[in-house]
């Protein structure tokens, strides 16, 4: 690295250290931590915000305002937490909160991968919401029809690359808008599943006692304290998902078929020339990323709630897709902005049924932040070159 490059990276360091220390100052009050003097959260942010008048002037003023916005904000916050009753504070900031975050995640994460596949191969897949919505009726379904929670997962995955591969056909054979095509997809998928849900269980309804994902207890750490509560005991899928974003990864940027993706998905005509199908690409990409959106559906259906409703998804493919973008495209981004939706969405809960605020405003939290984040921290990224665009080989 040359004198210049460094030069250029330490303002940003600098301005990310401020952020971390800002966000320090507020967790040091709030549990397991329960400092319940202003003074270490004061020094923590005081210094935060120090960075983050020093990167501003060194002219990285985005990442530098965030710091010092971080650092004040945390600290107005640690100083009302250390107003708080403890037992309040530890019924809203628990280790429930950190687990329930996992859980509000992993559907989002499942979809989100799906979308790093398909954009990174040139197609914009807006219809993961839809091929949500249909794995979470058809694991439902599945499970209440096998028995078998294994099968159940099976045929949502199934069903959600059938949608996916209808996607395909109309935006890489027929080179339809992609945008236009997605959202047809999730016309036709919350039609699909409204009308096949009233037509089979209107009059008894889905059975409640539907096969499950099972739970997975690690023997040990379940009784490791504090940590234990958080992942000693977590569902199956959430495991997955977190070895489908290391797994996803690898091969995007360690393995020839993750080059050959990339290389379709920033110029096809090229990769075409040394003879890489960029059609074969882009369906396998999309039929995979339904596969994944449907894998996230089905444990919302028969891991998280045990049962289904019409439309349950609500919007969590759409932000799926933000989680992609906040992510730059890239797995482990990604799952950060999942991870934030998902603590918001746990926060959210607890402050609805704890801190006594409108259910109307709380709710409101999680899109919020999800946008905040995406607007004012992210701000502009480039996407692979030529997503959205189709391609025709003549």
């Amino acid at each position: 690295m040359t004198a210049a490059t460094g030069d250029l990276l330490a303002p940003r360091r600098v301005a990310i250290t401020g952020i971390v220390l800002g966000v320090a100052a507020l967790l040091v009050a709030i549990p397991p931590l329960h400092v319940r003097s202003p003074a270490l959260p004061a020094v923590l942010a005081v210094i935060g915000a120090m960075a983050g008048v020093w990167a501003v002037s060194r002219d990285e003023r985005r990442l530098g305002w965030w710091a010092l916005v971080a650092s004040v904000a945390c600290l107005a916050g640690a100083l009302w937490v250390q107003t708080r009753d403890t037992d309040s504070l530890e019924a809203v900031l628990s280790t429930g909160l950190l687990a329930a975050t996992l859980r509000f995640a992993t559907p989002l994460a499942f979809a989100a991968m799906g979308g790093i596949l398909s954009e990174r191969s040139g197609v914009v897949n807006i219809g993961l919401e839809g091929m949500m919505l249909t794995g979470a009726f058809f694991g439902a379904w599945g499970a209440d029809v096998t028995g078998s929670w294994q099968l159940a997962i099976l045929i949502a995955a199934a069903c959600g690359g059938a949608l996916a591969a209808i996607h395909a056909f109309f935006s890489i054979s027929l080179r339809v808008d992609q945008i236009v095509s997605g959202t047809a997809v999730n016309f036709l998928a919350l039609g699909v599943t409204g009308y096949l849900f009233r037509d089979i269980y209107a009059t008894e309804g889905i059975p409640t006692d539907l096969p499950r994902i099972p739970d997975v207890e690690i023997p040990g750490l379940v009784d490791v304290p504090y940590l234990g509560d958080i992942i000693g005991k977590m569902n199956l899928m959430i495991w997955l998902m977190l070895l489908l974003v290391v797994v996803i990864s690898l091969v995007l940027f360690r393995t020839p078929a993750g080059l050959r993706l990339r290389a379709v998905g920033e110029h096809p005509r090229a990769a075409e020339s040394v003879g890489i199908s960029a059609f074969r690409v882009r369906y396998v990409a999309v039929i995979l990323s339904g596969m994944l959106a449907a894998l996230g559906g089905a444990y919302l259906s028969v891991g998280f709630i045990g049962t289904f409703n019409e439309n349950m998804t609500l919007g969590r493919g759409f932000i799926a897709l933000a989680a992609v973008i906040f992510g730059a495209w890239r797995p482990y981004g990604a799952l950060g902005a999942c991870l934030l939706f998902g603590f918001s969405s746990g926060l959210a809960q607890r402050l609805q049924s704890e801190a006594d605020i409108s259910s109307n405003l709380v709710a409101t939290l999680p899109y919020v932040l999800t946008l905040v984040a995406l607007v004012g921290v992210i701000g502009r990224t480039r996407p692979p070159a030529s997503v959205g665009r189709p391609y025709a080989r003549n």
